[in-house]
């Protein structure tokens, strides 16, 4: 056997750097997307408990308002489609990555952080309604689970807004490297997991609660 093909000197066995080179890389992104399905599993978990909290306590109202006195459908079903266009917007923009056009990527992904904001800033005006009115989370355990569940979910949207603005600028440097493609369809499955959730919400928690 010839000793070059166990050489340790790139000169003499470029090949064989490679080949070693290309498998670290795919070990990384292989790491990289475990570690993503774990952290929306342990959200999964979070969510879970979240539901089977407000399960047992979403009926304690403690002759405080229920959620029939204190939820408007219509405007809640405005805050629902502007979670849910965000998630086309998202699909477009995926679309475009396969395209290799970075800047189509780039505007499609700025249109799902605008429908983003603004669910947060409908979500956020509902709170402070709902506050205004004396509808505190102290208030019953009923409010008190509901600002905890939907308020989790809120905090997601916001984290994943953040995610996106960072990701646009990584785009915008770096254009549609495969590393920014992964984290893009990492974000993608992250915020169609959030949309999964919110119809839980918009069912279990607004549509049954006011019945």
């Amino acid at each position: 056997m010839s000793t070059d093909v166990l050489s340790a000197d790139p000169a003499k066995n470029p090949t064989y750097y490679l080949v070693e080179d290309e498998d670290h890389h795919h070990e990384s992104g292989g790491s990289t997307a475990i570690g993503f399905w774990m952290y929306l599993m342990s959200d999964c978990l979070i969510f879970a408990v979240l539901f089977a909290c407000y399960g047992v306590l979403g009926r304690n109202y403690a002759a405080g308002p229920s959620g029939a006195d204190l939820f408007d459908l219509k405007f809640v079903a405005v805050n629902t489609a502007l979670l849910l266009l965000s998630s086309i917007t998202y699909g477009f923009a995926m679309l475009t990555v396969g395209k290799a056009r970075p800047g189509a990527t780039l505007l499609w992904l700025a249109i799902t952080g605008l429908f983003g904001v603004g669910f947060l800033a409908v979500e956020l005006n509902e709170f402070a309604h709902l506050i205004h009115e004396g509808a505190t989370p102290q208030r019953s355990a009923f409010l008190s689970s509901f600002f905890t569940l939907v308020g989790t979910h809120g905090l997601h949207v916001t984290f994943g807004i953040v995610w996106l603005l960072t990701l646009m600028v990584q785009v915008h440097r770096y254009g549609l490297i495969a590393d920014n493609q992964r984290r893009l369809m990492c974000l993608s499955m992250f915020w169609h997991f959030l949309d999964v959730v919110w119809i839980g919400v918009f069912t279990v928690v607004y549509l049954m609660g006011a019945m």
